[in-house]
């Protein structure tokens, strides 16, 4: 009888891990932290035929996406659009690099405008993702931006959030990204 290898049947055996980024970038399928907007609030202040419009306002020290996704999850959200405007302490952005197939962080670590905060939500496998791009003012009048991997509010961040009621499902592609598909 051959013997194989122990170092063949330990990769045969064992589950795919996810890749990991190259260092100093960012996987697009990094996990959001739960549970990191305590002081988030919010309203409905609309219901329509197939939507519901929500006022969500983030306090000092909230985390914008881990409390997007929260609020998505809790409230049975698979479908979304928003905007947002206000302030930040501090943010981490990112520009995707396609033959990288990661993001180039784009770290902010000053006090910031939020001048513009556009996103939707979508879902992947039961679960709601927030995909989201801001414009970050700076105080000498210049700007940063791109994808919106975290975002510390100081000392506000108001989202107005349409959800429709009809699903909308995203689906990964070779990359790692996680894009709307129609058909879903």
């Amino acid at each position: 009888m051959r013997l194989i290898p122990l170092a063949l049947l330990v990769a045969i055996a064992s589950p795919a891990l996810p890749q990991q980024p190259p260092p100093g970038m960012i996987s697009p399928s990094r996990p959001v932290a739960k549970g990191m907007a305590p002081g988030m609030k919010f309203k409905l202040v609309h219901t329509g035929t197939g939507e519901r419009i929500y006022a969500i306002i983030f306090s000092k020290g909230d985390e914008v996406i881990s409390g997007l996704t929260d609020f998505a999850r809790q409230n049975h959200i698979s479908d979304a659009h928003f905007t947002a405007i206000g302030a930040c302490e501090s943010a981490l952005l990112a520009w995707f690099d396609i033959p990288q197939k990661n993001y180039r962080p784009i770290p902010v670590k000053e006090q910031s405008e939020v001048l513009s905060m556009t996103g939707d939500i979508a879902d992947y496998l039961g679960q709601p993702i927030v995909h989201a791009h801001s414009v970050l003012g700076r105080s000498d009048g210049s700007t940063r931006g791109g994808h919106t991997f975290e975002l510390h509010v100081n000392p506000t961040l108001e989202v107005f959030l349409t959800a429709d009621d009809i699903p909308l499902g995203k689906v990964q592609d070779p990359g790692g990204l996680k894009l709307i598909d129609p058909a879903q």
